[in-house]
């Protein structure tokens, strides 16, 4: 089977550049592959990108060594069984909130004995190779995100969920569960940035990688100073947002100088 490059790269110390791509192309994945990023998270939670775009979209991220990835919309057995058939490398799963619910998002991405996924690995055969279903359960990466006010009560006993790969911060949800403002980046010595140190703490003790959203490089570079294994740098639809934005400002700028010289 092919081996999960960023699994083995964070197994071995490594940190990992995570790009998020919200846009339902296969053009655009190809594109943002290109890019250098060690693994690509499909979005289709709040992306808008469903299974067929999510397919072809998984087809033009294998044209490079990028490792494909995809946070489901929700912790459904259904959904995330179809994902990794289509030959996704791992799932980043929203909002689990105890071990119960950990358990359940960990073994719908293993076979039996270690858990209930259906084999038919349809895609995954090909991405993978034909040993697929004899190595799965260990290449798969599985991360569970913390976001939720419940979760923040039951770490470790999510974190020490057999199966566990890790966990993704979502700074937005975790500020909302605490009584914030959805937000990003937040600043140090604020409540959501104090949660976000103990959640890392909690994922260094149980020895699983952590994972968490970014909304800029510099802050990115923060979070990797601090112990994260891998951090997420905004998304296709922003930086093709901020891009468009920035150079519009500038002509427009340049237009209005040039408009108050006629006068």
């Amino acid at each position: 089977m092919r081996l999960n490059k960023i699994k083995k790269m964070m197994i071995n110390g490594e940190q990992i550049i995570n790009g998020w791509l919200q846009i339902p192309s296969s053009f655009s994945a190809e594109v943002m592959s290109h890019q250098g990023w060690d693994s690509l998270t499909i979005d289709m939670q709040h992306g808008v990108i469903d299974y067929p775009n999510a397919l072809q979209m998984l087809q033009s991220i294998s044209s490079t060594d990028v490792t494909p990835l995809a946070r489901v919309n929700w912790n459904e057995p259904g959904q995330i069984m179809k994902i990794l058939d289509a030959g996704c490398y791992g799932v980043i799963c929203p909002m689990v909130s105890n071990k119960f619910e950990a358990e359940k998002f960990v073994q719908a991405c293993m076979y039996p004995p270690r858990g209930y996924r259906s084999f038919g690995p349809i895609r995954g055969l090909i991405y993978g190779g034909s040993d697929y279903g004899d190595f799965a359960n260990d290449e798969i990466l599985k991360m569970a995100m913390i976001e939720t006010k419940e979760a923040l009560d039951k770490l470790d006993e999510i974190m020490s969920t057999p199966g566990i790969d890790g966990i993704y911060i979502g700074p937005a949800d975790l500020s909302l569960a605490i009584g914030q403002k959805p937000a990003f980046d937040n600043p140090e010595g604020s409540p959501t940035y104090e949660k976000i140190l103990n959640i890392l703490e909690h994922a260094k003790k149980n020895k699983i990688f952590a994972g968490i959203h970014n909304a800029s490089p510099e802050y990115a570079k923060k979070m990797l100073n601090l112990g994260f294994n891998l951090v997420t740098i905004g998304s296709d639809q922003r930086y093709m947002s901020a891009g468009a934005k920035d150079a519009v400002s500038k002509l427009k700028s340049i237009k209005s100088k040039e408009d108050s010289k006629a006068y």
